[in-house]
Parts: C-alpha cells; sequence; structure tokens
C-alpha cells in the first residue's frame, strides 16, 4: 500500500494570496495570519504575492488569473461574507466557492479557501483574529499541504526501478 503525506514545509515555494477589501477589518486579520503562517512554515517573504480586490464575488476571477501564470504552488482566497437581511450572502457567497473549486479543478493549481461565511461580524472577527482562530493561518497551512501534495502526486509511477 503506497501512502502519501504532504509536509507542510515552505522553502522555495511561491505562493499568491488574493484578499478581498470589502470587510477589510477582517479580511486584515486574516491576511495577518496568513502571512506569518507561510513565513513560519519557510515562505520567503519575496515569494509571496498579494493581490487585493474589491470583494469575495471577484475572488474567482483573480485566483484563476493567478493560477493561470504558472509560477505559483498554490493561490489562496482570503474574504469575509456576513450574512446580512437579504439573499446576497447566500449569492455571494455560494457562487464564491463554487468558483474558487472551479479554478483548483480546472488549472490543478491548489486553491485554498479562506473566505469566511459567518453570521455576524463578532463571528467574522473571532474566526480571523490571529490570537485565536484565524483561518488565514489555516488556509495557509492548507494551501502548502495541497501543493506538497500535488508534487508527491505527480512522482507517483514517474521512477523508473531500473529492472
Amino acid at each position: 500500500m503506497n501512502e502519501i503525506e504532504s509536509p507542510t514545509a515552505g522553502q522555495g515555494r511561491r505562493i499568491a494570496i488574493a484578499v478581498a477589501r470589502f470587510n477589510m477589518e477582517i479580511t486584515d486579520m486574516l491576511l495577518s495570519g496568513c502571512r506569518a503562517s507561510l513565513t513560519d512554515q519557510g515562505v520567503a517573504d519575496r515569494d509571496i504575492t498579494v493581490v487585493r480586490v474589491p470583494g469575495a464575488w471577484e475572488l474567482p476571477l483573480v485566483c484563476r488569473q493567478l493560477a493561470d501564470r504558472g509560477c505559483f504552488d498554490a493561490v489562496i482566497a482570503l474574504g469575509a461574507v456576513v450574512r446580512g437581511e437579504t439573499a446576497h450572502f447566500e449569492f455571494i457567497s455560494g457562487e464564491c466557492a463554487h468558483g474558487l473549486q472551479q479554478v483548483s479543478l480546472t488549472t490543478g493549481v491548489p486553491v485554498a479557501f479562506g473566505v469566511l461565511t459567518p453570521e455576524t461580524g463578532d463571528q467574522a472577527r473571532d474566526r480571523a483574529d490571529p490570537a485565536r482562530k484565524n483561518k488565514g493561518r489555516e488556509a495557509a497551512l492548507a494551501a502548502l499541504e495541497m501543493a506538497g501534495l500535488r508534487d508527491q502526486i505527480g512522482l507517483i509511477g514517474s521512477t523508473s526501478s531500473g529492472t
């Protein structure tokens, strides 16, 4: 049996982060935790590219453009869509998630989902706070792990046994 595990080591990795400006108080905290986690794992600051977009709706397009560049090992999407009094929340959050998944599936580049979809602003702050749960940190670790898995899976069967 072959079992593939991927470390979250970041040395030599190039990572793109697309971050929404909408709900900037929250997304700045997500970005802070994300960047700290990447550098803690060995990603050089010069190998992290941050692109700001208006909101969560724009994340899939920019992530697709970043993935298509072919120079990033993974892309991280950071945003916050807080439930309001209208159906707008469902449209934005659902389509954002679907769009980001499609980027990953069509390009083969891992796209980590760091888009919060809480009921309230307090819940968003709790999930974004770098001193607490920070989902930006989790998205960074997921991106590194998926980049490593992509590399490992690509190596399966690519070496000859010499026989």
